[in-house]
């Protein structure tokens, strides 16, 4: 089980998703495999390419080891490659808001078509 912390009576300012398919156009997804499993495939995104929820992105593009990260045991020396990440469960909001506002518009066009169809 994977949970976050997720009651409202922690949160405030919460406002409605209402650019869900606009932001859900700017991500990018992929079919690739990792160069050190290259028979096994996946479905993702490049995480510097998720812009439309930054909070699911960790870390920085191109990154590499200075002395701090070395120190802190991120990387084994000076210069190695400091990878990103993703919590691609932060997307889960982005994608229902989309669902729900292309849901929507299907219910409005086949009502339109209903009407269309009995005149």
């Amino acid at each position: 089980t994977y949970n976050t912390t997720s009651d409202y009576r922690l949160k405030e300012n919460a406002v409605g998703i209402s650019d869900g398919i606009t932001r859900l156009k700017t991500l990018k997804p992929y079919r690739y495999n990792f160069k050190s499993n290259p028979s096994q495939t996946f479905d993702g995104f490049f995480a510097h390419e998720v812009t439309a929820v930054p909070e699911a992105v960790t870390g920085d593009k191109d990154a590499v080891a200075v002395q701090a990260d070395v120190d802190s045991s991120l990387a084994k020396k000076i210069g190695d490659p400091i990878y990103q990440g993703i919590d691609h469960s932060k997307l889960v909001p982005l994608l229902t808001a989309a669902l729900q506002e292309a849901i929507t518009k299907i219910e409005t066009l086949e009502t339109k078509v209903a009407a269309l169809e009995s005149a």
